[in-house]
């Protein structure tokens, strides 16, 4: 259904839309610039290849968005990195103490591909039952919630590296703030926000000293990932499941908030464009099913477990380019930033504190989205029940995260979780069971109070 009366000055790329070649890779690089400090920091937390990590976060990308086409009809736009999630469970199996962690790398692998299947069978799943049953598990305050923990939980992360130099952050972030909103529908400069904020931040950083060449002149041209194979024949294969798959738990409710979220955003810029709606929120199973499959190739080869990325989610929603096609550009970028050393070096240049104020906005806009998300599906806070499971996910997740470092020291499950329960897994898990005891013991109905 369209619009009446479509805006004619909006600039914007829905996900079927295909941009010129040249736009494609500008575009794609912007996503890249956007995930690449979250995905490295990643790799090197849990002892990773960052070639490795880099390249099938790439593929991952790719063969996500071409199967979405394929299957659904529709791109589904998520680019598919690592996950902070997974972190904690991966650490106490690789247990890294300066760099690659070795064959532990391999072990944990094997907790990655029973995390991909676990997705894959719930997405299966959920295309038998139908959106209307997930809805029902996974109501907007519990999804919305989750997403509002995941983006505040990084607020310390974010501050963290732009401490590094919060002058040149705390520039980076007002010229990007600025970009974001005074050059909207100035044509396609409009789009690109995030990569001039960066690279403003950047060139400010070079005659301040802060910018290290170092890592550029040392990397060679041509380099190999060091892809490796899980071991599935180590005694210890089952307690790697049961150490990295139950975070599914979750991602699958962030998962599900990101596809949401996005195709709120989708929908909104379609009907003020005057053009079909996509009602991406309709391939939920099919979103878990190619994040599950994300997570088989990560686990395969040698990348770590990941989920669809909020701060690319935040990207697109700030520039209104949600075009498959340019995540697809990305996705290639990424490929060869793992096998082009000089393409990575260059990156690798980028000063922390500029990726910090980047961060700052990016980390803040996924927890507003969350908001948004509860907002459009008119969540009722006047709802005891609703409050109870918001205010729940909330305090537990944020405050296990920052607080306790991201894991709950309450002492159960201690030999699969010897470092205490990670804390918006658990705080997901709690919102999922009160709702539940909401839906088998009926509560009051409440009618939500209306401004007159």
């Amino acid at each position: 259904m369209q619009t009446s009366s479509p805006d004619r000055t909006l600039i914007g790329y829905l996900p079927n839309d295909r941009p010129p070649l040249l736009q494609v890779i500008i575009l794609g690089f912007q996503h890249v610039l956007t995930m690449f400090p979250a995905t490295v920091l990643v790799a090197l937390l849990v002892g990773f290849d960052v070639g490795a990590v880099l390249t099938i976060s790439g593929a991952a990308t790719i063969t996500a968005l071409l199967l979405s086409r394929l299957i659904g009809g529709k791109y589904i736009p998520l680019y598919y990195g690592s996950s902070f999630s997974y972190i904690a469970a991966t650490q106490a199996l690789t247990q890294p103490q300066n760099g690659y962690a070795g064959e532990a790398v391999r072990l944990a692998q094997v907790g990655i591909v029973a995390t991909g299947v676990l997705n894959v069978l719930v997405g299966l799943v959920i295309r038998w039952v139908g959106k209307e049953t997930l809805d029902k598990l996974l109501p907007p305050v519990i999804t919305g919630s989750v997403a509002t923990v995941i983006g505040i939980a990084l607020a310390f992360s974010a501050l963290d590296m732009a401490s590094a130099h919060w002058g040149i952050a705390l520039i980076t972030l007002l010229l990007t703030i600025v970009f974001s909103v005074y050059l909207q529908n100035k044509g396609f400069i409009g789009l690109l926000p995030v990569l001039l904020g960066g690279l403003a931040g950047y060139l400010l950083s070079i005659p301040l000293g802060v910018v290290d060449f170092a890592p550029l002149a040392e990397e060679s041209w041509l380099r190999l990932p060091l892809f490796t194979l899980p071991a599935f024949g180590d005694p210890r294969a089952w307690s790697a499941v049961g150490t990295i798959a139950v975070i599914a738990i979750a991602t699958i409710p962030e998962s599900t908030a990101h596809l949401y979220q996005i195709s709120l955003y989708v929908d909104k810029l379609a009907e003020r464009m005057g053009r079909e709606k996509y009602h991406l929120d309709e391939l939920v199973g099919l979103n878990l099913v190619l994040d599950g499959l994300g997570d088989l190739i990560n686990g395969l080869f040698g990348g770590v477990a990941g989920t669809n990325y909020g701060e690319n989610n935040s990207l697109m929603v700030i520039t209104r380019n949600y075009s498959g096609p340019a995540l697809i550009g990305a996705g290639v970028i990424a490929v060869l930033l793992g096998f082009v050393g000089k393409l990575a070096g260059l990156v690798n240049t980028i000063p922390v504190a500029v990726t910090g104020g980047l961060a700052i906005y990016l980390f803040g806009v996924i927890g507003m989205q969350g908001v948004a998300l509860m907002m459009a599906e008119s969540v009722n806070l006047y709802d005891p029940k609703q409050l109870a499971i918001g205010a729940s996910i909330l305090i537990i997740g944020i405050g296990g995260h920052i607080g306790y470092g991201g894991n709950l020291p309450i002492p159960i499950l201690t030999g699969i979780f010897p470092d205490g329960l990670p804390a918006i897994a658990t705080a997901a898990v709690v919102g999922i069971v009160l709702n539940l005891i909401f839906l088998i013991f009926k509560t009051p109905e409440v009618i939500a109070f209306e401004k007159e």
